[in-house]
């Protein structure tokens, strides 16, 4: 019988390309993808994508520069082997926080990435809580973003959080419409800290806005990368606002530079995290890490695009 769907990996996330091979029930699509001496990526497709719908699986994480080429890269190759469709499922979508021009004469690097994604062929990109959802309008063709919030409710309600006793709290002004999700499901209330970013992977926090004391608190965030913000949240909301405890939940842990140290050296009793971004060594090397799989929520997006069926339906 002739495929009509195949899933393709790069090399930033293959053990999630794999899972979602899985929940799909087909074989993953072959393909090489390496490089020369110099450095240049080489990919080679090993079969016929003739009118079959592909589907390459690929974070731009780090190293951000290489995994974006070796997706465009990939792309390139599928549309000259006559791909009938080819859907970029990124979960982690790289470059993102250049979204807009903080300063005179700096670029907008994620609309430069939208269009290298469009000009090398895709047809449809995927992608997972995006740090600004407005990046969705940077693309001429279809974006589907989907949440991670339906990935951790139910860890989250298994953990006893929930009701009187819980509050969520956004990290900044900007994550509220996200914390406000999770305080509506967990049916609790909502705390804000009002921070100033001095420099890039630098704040400080100045107001907590909100009733913590006595309560067990979660902060929500989108991306956890030097941690600092993090940490800096969960001091306040122990220190300043006389919470028991304090947790973390984020779609995309970046976790780089001296992120892991500072959470094992944080007031920090957990921190969950996704499998946008591989964690395998992260989470060996510090304990509090808990990674919540994407694999179910992905695979299923995947099985409706291929067969037409509604996306949005997912986050009713």
């Amino acid at each position: 019988m002739n495929k009509t769907l195949t899933i393709f990996s790069g090399n930033s996330n293959q053990p999630l390309a794999s899972e979602l091979c899985d929940h799909v029930d087909i074989s993953e699509g072959r393909a090489r993808v390496s490089r020369f001496s110099d450095g240049e990526i080489f990919v080679e497709i090993g079969e016929n994508v003739r009118n079959v719908n592909c589907v390459i699986v690929q974070s731009t994480c780090s190293p951000p520069n290489r995994n974006l080429m070796e997706l465009l890269i990939m792309i390139d190759a599928l549309k000259r082997a006559s791909a009938g469709s080819i859907v970029a499922v990124m979960p982690y979508f790289g470059y993102a926080r250049q979204d807009r021009k903080v300063k005179p004469r700096t670029p907008i690097t994620a609309k430069l990435v939208a269009d290298l994604l469009a000009a090398a062929g895709a047809t449809r990109i995927v992608s997972v809580d995006l740090h600004a959802g407005q990046i969705q309008g940077f693309f001429n063709i279809p974006f589907d973003h989907l949440f991670a919030t339906p990935v951790f409710r139910p860890v989250l309600r298994d953990f006893g959080f929930g009701g009187k006793d819980t509050v969520i709290v956004s990290p900044d002004a900007g994550g509220v419409e996200r914390a406000r999700a999770f305080s509506k499901h967990l049916n609790c209330s909502l705390a804000i800290i009002d921070k100033r970013r001095e420099s890039p992977n630098v704040s400080q926090v100045l107001h907590l806005i909100g009733d913590v004391e006595g309560k067990r608190a979660i902060i929500v965030d989108d991306i956890i990368d030097t941690a600092g913000t993090l940490c800096n949240a969960a001091k306040a909301v122990i220190e300043k606002g006389g919470a028991r405890e304090v947790y973390a939940v984020a779609t995309h842990g970046v976790l780089s530079g001296p992120a892991i140290e500072r959470i094992n050296n944080s007031t920090l009793s957990k921190v969950w995290v996704t499998n946008s971004i591989n964690q395998d060594e992260r989470a060996a090397a510090c304990d509090r890490l808990e990674v919540c799989s994407l694999g179910p929520l992905l695979a299923e997006a995947i099985k409706r695009i291929h067969h037409g069926d509604s996306i949005s339906s997912l986050f009713i």
